[in-house]
Order: C-alpha cells, then structure tokens, then sequence
C-alpha cells in the first residue's frame, strides 16, 4: 500500500486552483474547452517539420526500439509474420557486358504474387560476393526508366552526371557500377512498376475493408523486399554477412523500412527520403499506425548501430545535416558508434540520385563491405540496356498462369488472415499465451497501451453533492502530452469509498447529472452505498470537444485513410487511451486516500461508451483478473458494420485481430458484463466467448441493453 502512494505521488499531482467551480456536471463555463493539443491543427504528411526526440539512454531507446518495430509490423499488416515459402525463382536471357552480366528474375513472394527484376552480376569475381538490393522509387516507368534527351543535358550541365548514359539511365547506372564493384545486384520492381503490373500502384487499398484489416501497399511491398533478401540468399554465389540496400525517394523508404525489419542488411544507404520534412506522398509509403509520435528519423534509427550513409538534396531533405543526422548520431552514440551513420546534402542539386550522390555510396559500400578497392570511386561509361532487353516475362517465360490480379490477392490475403487468427483461437485451448502475445501486442498499437508514463491532474473546482458528499473537477494528461481530459470525483459523505466506480457515458460526464446538477438516481445509490464515483469527458465528447460543440464527424482522409491515421491516432483510439489515463491515475490516487489494500475498481460504459470501455478493460488486463466488475453496453456496435471511412469509431486493423470479441477477449478472465450485444455478428462475438470458456472468466453477455438502475444494481448486488 505505502508504495502504491508513493507511487501516486511521484506520477501524479492534483493541484487545486481558485478557480470558480462551475458545478460537478462541468469543469469550464459554458461554451469553452479546455486546452487539449488535439483540438488543434493535426499532422499531415505534407507538414515541414515533423521532430523526434530520442532517449538519451541506450536502454530507453532499445525499449522504445522495441515499440516502435512493434509498430511497424502491426501498420504494415505484417503481424503476426506471413508465411514464407521456399524461394523458387526463375533466372533466364543472360546478358553478357564484358566484365558483368545482366539477367532476368522473378519469383513468387507469396502464392501468386510475382516479384520481378534484374540481377546484375560481376563476371570476374571469385567466391561468394557482397549481395546489394536496389529498389528503384517511383520513376517514371521504375527499373526502365529514361530520362529524356532534355533531362540528361541538363544533368550534365548542373555537373550531376558525367556521361550521357548515365545520364539518362541513372538507375541503371547505378547497378553496372555497384556490379563492376564485385556486387551481386538485385534491382527489383515496385508493385504496379515496370514488370510488376499485376496489382495497381496507386490504388486497390482505401475502402474500409482493407483499412479493417490493415491491407495496405505498404506491407506488400516491404514483405517483397524481405523475399528479396531470401533471393539474395539463395543465390550461390552471394555471401550472406554482406548483404546491403540502397534506393532513392521511394526506393528510400523501402530501403530504410526493410532495415528497420529485416536483421539481415547489414550495411545501408536510403538516398533523398529520410528527413524531418515529408514523410512520403505515396500510399506505398504511408498506412494506419505508421508515424504517430514518431518521423523517419526513428524508423530509420532502428538500423542503428549498423552502418548507414543518408543524402539529400534541393527538396524536402535539404536540411538533413542539421535536423535528422544529429538525432540519428545521439542513437547511435548511444552504442559508441556515431561515426557509423553519417549524411551529405547536395543543395545544388534536385530530387535524383546523381552521379556525385551515388559515388558518395560507392565509398560507403566500399568501406563497410571491405570491398578493398582503391578510393575514390569514380564511375566508368557504360552502353545502356533496352527497355525489351530487359523486360522479365516473354515468350518463352509468360507470365505465370496463377498470377493473382488485385481482387484475387485481396481475397487470398483475407484468407490468410482468417487462417492466421483462426489457429491462434484455436490454439488457446492449450494456452492462452500466444493469442495473448499476439493480439496484445496487436492491441497495444490500436488502442495506444497502457500509460508508460507518469499523470499530471490539475484541479479546476470543488464542492458540495445536494443530497450528501462532495466532488472535485479538473483536468487530467498523461506527462508530456498536451491533453486536457476534464474529470468529476463524486466522493460518498463518509469520505473516500472502498471501491471506485469509473463510469464512461457517449454523451459525458454530463450524462451522470440531472439539469439542476445533481447525481442521477443510480450514481445517488452508489454515493449513499460508499462508493466513490469517477467520470470524464474523453475525446470529442461533453467539453472535450472544440469550443465546445458536438463533434459529429471527423476527416474524409483524402484519397487514403492512412494518409490520416498513418500520423494521427483514430478517435476511438483516442477515447481508450483517455480511459486508459484517468481510471489507472485515480485508482492509484483513491487507493492512497483508504486504508488497507488497493481499492476495487469497477469500470462502466453506456450510452455509446460501453465499447471505449470494454476495449479499456482489454487493454488494462493483460491477462490477469481485474479486482471489479466491467460492465460495458456496446449498443450493438460491430467493426464489421462499419461502411464509412470517416465512421469515428473506424479502428484500422480491428478485424485482423478477431473484431470487437477478438479484441475484447484479452480482457479474460476479469468479470465482464456486455449488454446490447443484439445484432452483432457470431463472427465478432465467437472468439470473446471462447476465450472466457478457456480462460475460465466470468463473461455475461445480454441482448438488451443495461440501463442506469441495472449499472448501480449489478455493482451493488441488488
């Protein structure tokens, strides 16, 4: 007990102020709203700056590390793991150029899905050579690319480039010299590019279904990426310990999210992407969860401490030098290893991988490949291939027959996901362990974990309950974030109660209160039994709303949800997090206010909140019994009724992980009353009750819904 107060007076802190009170059903006069940093202007990928601050310990960042791969894999739709079947690929039409060879490749990534490039190879080498990826970014026609007689003089006159062809052929360019290098040299196509047309490029994913089940472009191309690694590694005369990335623009992004994933790459260089400014205008680069709380920088520090070399150039890395490498040298201090990651911009030129930028590469691989040769690295003339010449599929090599076109691999992925989910459910009959490690993990970046830090509560008002008891209004945020939650604390007449009621309502703490201000009969019945009761308004609800207006709506997201929700958390989201604040600091703080053990804590939602709450109860357990009751009215809310992509209670990802049941299931096996539940699909309910029936909790699910004298009823046992 004597540390769960000292624990309450390190993480939070009440401070009262003279405000006028103005009454226990508000906390502000009427038409203002606190001062929530989420009521302001929200981020965007296009915005200027978007800053990142590491820690400042090497165990802080390899925990906050850990998090951020977490959420990596849960954004792209890559958690759990998809399968990985044996590479099989399919390399044909060799080239012979006099010191290296040019041959055609693909193989099925996944069943049905192609990936498919050029594999460049020094034809002097001995032994097993350095293996390097090469994705291209999203030129126009990706590993074909031609910049045009125009393009190419003005490259040459700005001194970008030195020789015509690479000039015009700065991709390849690129490969012929990493090649004549004694690289093995993969430079393969992004979904959509080049030979890679099966699926679309810039489209396939934006309904709601596909945001449901965090399908997204993104995934696909990075799991493409780390197939392109096991096709490295396959390869005979590739060694394993070598094998490094490189790309420009979009190829940058795939480059530093395959570093950020994959153990393997051990040497990198993302050209003119990463920085503090634009994350990314493509939806290949962007989907749900990616960047909230963080920017490139952290997903490119997670390489961190193996060696990676960044440029920039007259665009949106421009100040990389100065914002972005000192953040990636403190990561990288942390180890003692600042000297292993390093950047240069060229301000003179444009948005390209030039000549000047690639022999900055050259170096970089040189050195951290121990490719042993003589610096500097300058590149050779070299005769360019045909686009035909270097086309994959032919004649003779068509384009397999099982090659899925957009809605056969959505289809397929979808089932992948049912099978997935389905063995994890399945599998909880033996333990429950697994289904908990990962549909908690999953849980932990769609409803925002549990507070890791500290609370800080400022109180606003204080007075007398008509009827018996007093109660105090203010503000609660979680340290360091900018939110304003306002709170009411009913407490009983005889002082702090043994048990703390947090009762959630869609329309707010309002909800609790009659026109007059005082408690509602059930709230009243729970005063008068000793129980203290707690109440707040979470985001977009009651005050919490700008200038104090209903909020019926929330952003169209543009041509892509994740061009949202891949930077600003979902309201939903939002709203399990602000329970999630105030119920852990509150217990703690009315814990310290009684004697004897940790007071009980039961948790309540209705009128709209009953699924804010029971995703809060899920997010709480971690598999272990809550010492209360949680009853929850869901109003026969599913996420698979959603049609909407501005529905703001959209959750990307919730039917990857079981639906409203699935998600709620990690609630097992604490006491939990769900009413409202009338109209919800079996699918969505199913995997709630089978993990109650393993995990031995108490569940009660009623089709009706739970009114006001029901909620202070089952609490009190009457």
């Amino acid at each position: 007990m004597r540390a769960l107060c000292l624990f309450a007076a390190v993480v939070g802190t009440l401070l009262a102020c003279d405000l006028e009170a103005a009454g226990p059903a508000r906390v502000f006069p009427e038409g203002k709203s606190p001062a929530d940093s989420r009521l302001g202007v929200t981020r965007n990928l296009r915005d200027k700056y978007h800053p990142w601050s590491p820690p400042t310990t090497l165990k802080q960042w390899k925990a906050e590390a850990g998090r951020v791969r977490r959420q990596l894999e849960v954004a792209t739709g890559l958690w759990p793991a998809w399968p990985r079947e044996p590479i099989k690929p399919v390399i044909h039409g060799r080239i012979d150029m006099g010191d290296y060879t040019i041959e055609k490749v693909y193989f099925a990534s996944l069943p049905g899905h192609y990936v498919t490039g050029s594999l460049y190879r020094p034809k002097k080498a001995r032994g097993r050579r350095p293996g390097i990826l090469s994705p291209h970014g999203h030129w126009s026609q990706g590993r074909f690319y031609d910049a045009g007689a125009g393009s190419a003089a003005s490259q040459l006159k700005q001194g970008a480039e030195k020789f015509v062809a690479a000039a015009r052929f700065p991709l390849q360019a690129r490969m012929v010299q990493l090649a004549r290098m004694g690289c093995v040299v993969f430079h393969y196509d992004m979904v959509g590019y080049a030979d890679s047309g099966a699926l679309p490029h810039r489209s396939g994913f934006g309904d709601v279904a596909a945001v449901l089940r965090l399908q997204n472009l993104m995934g696909l191309q990075t799991f493409n990426s780390i197939r392109a690694v096991d096709f490295l590694e396959s390869l005979p005369d590739v060694d394993k310990t070598k094998i490094a990335v490189t790309g420009a623009s979009g190829g940058g992004t795939q480059t530093f999210m395959l570093c950020a994933l994959d153990p393997r790459p051990r040497v990198a260089f993302p050209a003119v992407m990463i920085s503090t400014g634009m994350q990314g205008g493509c939806v290949c680069e962007n989907s749900c969860f990616l960047r909230p709380g963080i920017n490139n920088i952290t997903i490119a520090a997670l390489f961190a401490p193996r060696p990676m070399a960044l440029s920039g150039a007259n665009d949106w890395t421009i100040d990389i030098e100065t914002k972005g490498l000192p953040e990636l040298k403190a990561v990288y201090g942390l180890y003692g290893k600042a000297d292993l990651v390093h950047a240069k911009c060229y301000p003179q030129f444009g948005h390209n991988y030039n000549q000047v930028s690639r022999e900055m590469m050259y170096s970089w691989m040189n050195k951290f490949l121990k490719l042993g040769l003589e610096e500097p690295i300058r590149e050779r003339d070299f005769q360019p291939i045909a686009v035909r010449d270097l086309k994959v599929f032919d004649s003779e090599h068509p384009l397999p027959r099982d090659a899925m076109s957009l809605e056969q691999y959505r289809a397929a992925q979808v089932r992948m996901i049912e099978e997935q989910y389905a063995k994890l459910l399945n599998g909880a009959g033996k333990s429950l362990s697994r289904y908990r490690q990962v549909v908690g993990s999953a849980a932990g970046v769609l409803l925002a974990g549990t507070p890791s830090t500290g609370y800080s509560s400022k109180g606003v008002g204080k007075g007398t309950l008509p009827g018996g008891g007093t109660y105090e209004t203010g503000t609660i945020t979680r340290s360091g974030l900018g939110h304003a939650i306002p709170w009411t604390l009913l407490t009983p007449a005889k002082g702090a109660g043994a048990s703390l009621v947090a009762w959630f309502d869609g329309g707010g703490k309002a909800a609790l209160f009659d026109a007059q201000g005082r408690p509602l009969p059930a709230v009243r019945r729970l005063l008068d039994a000793g129980h203290t009761v707690l109440s707040a308004d979470v985001y977009l609800t009651g005050e919490l709303t700008p200038e104090g207006k209903p909020v019926t709506a929330v952003a169209t997201h543009g041509s892509f949800v994740g061009y949202t929700y891949g930077y600003n958390l979902p309201p939903l989201t939002h709203r399990v997090r602000d329970v999630l604040t105030v119920v852990p600091a509150f217990s703690v703080k009315q814990s310290c206010a009684v004697k004897g053990e940790r007071m009980r804590v039961h948790l309540v939602g209705t009128g709209g909140a009953g699924t804010w709450v029971l995703l809060a109860r899920a997010a709480m357990s971690r598999g272990k019994a809550a010492r209360g009751l949680t009853i929850a009215d869901v109003g026969g809310f599913a996420f698979s009724k959603i049609t909407r992509r501005d529905d703001p209670m959209l959750l990307p990802g919730a039917l990857k992980y079981g639906g409203l049941g699935g998600l709620a299931a990690l609630a097992a096996p604490s006491r939990l009353v769900v009413g409202g539940t009338a109209g919800i699909p079996e699918a969505e309910l199913m995997p709630l009750k089978r993990i109650y029936d393993v995990a031995g909790g108490s569940l009660t699910l009623e089709t009706g819904s739970i009114s006001f004298d029901s909620v202070a009823g089952l609490i009190l046992g009457k």
